[in-house]
């Protein structure tokens, strides 16, 4: 796949599958753990999904560059800080700054984050975006479900697939990481999971 024209997080990255999961109260993020380059695995056990904010009741989870993403993850602790825990603005807030600041619009990542009441994807372009409530066809009736990263959208399926006849979010989320690293070369089965 030729990424030259892709700009601000809508690369398709490599060696990555997140996936998130809200259902029933329960909010969790999960991760695998294969970095790539190229065709070559570098790390089977990387950890991509991590707490974040005072008394870390945010999780956030990574696609992109491990770099760009810990200074993204910073920035997002200090909007934390700054709106005392408030999530949506926090991200929001750092959306702006993603999409404005010169240094910052460089970065070249995606991110996944959650707390006990919001699930959001933020991307370079500005863009926060809560996912979907209920997928179709889903007796919990309070389900949102997104994925980013290489493996996303076979993660994604699979997870709405499941959704159907589980209620446990995080079993949703295990499962769902489990058919994209048997699909996806670039997701690996080393799986990391938070929960709040």
């Amino acid at each position: 796949m030729n990424n030259d024209g892709a700009s601000h997080g809508l690369i398709q990255w490599h060696g990555t599958t997140i996936i998130g999961v809200r259902k029933g109260g329960k909010t969790v993020i999960a991760g695998d753990g294969q970095v790539s380059m190229g065709n070559t695995v570098m790390k089977p056990n990387a950890r991509k999904v991590r707490r974040i904010g005072e008394g870390g009741k945010v999780i956030a989870g990574f696609a992109g560059a491990t770099a760009d993403a810990f200074t993204l993850f910073e920035r997002l602790e200090r909007k934390l800080e700054q709106y005392r825990g408030q999530l949506m603005r926090a991200a929001v807030e750092l959306a702006k700054d993603w999409r404005t600041d010169k240094y910052l619009r460089n970065l070249e990542a995606l991110m996944i984050v959650a707390d006990a009441d919001t699930l959001l994807v933020l991307t370079g372009n500005g863009d926060v975006l809560e996912p979907e409530g209920a997928a179709a066809g889903s007796s919990g009736g309070d389900s949102q479900i997104t994925a980013i990263g290489s493996g996303g959208n076979y993660a994604l399926a699979a997870a709405r697939a499941i959704d159907a006849y589980e209620s446990d979010a995080e079993t949703i989320a295990r499962k769902a990481m489990q058919v994209a690293a048997d699909i996806c070369v670039f997701t690996n089965d080393r799986v990391t999971v938070e929960t709040v």
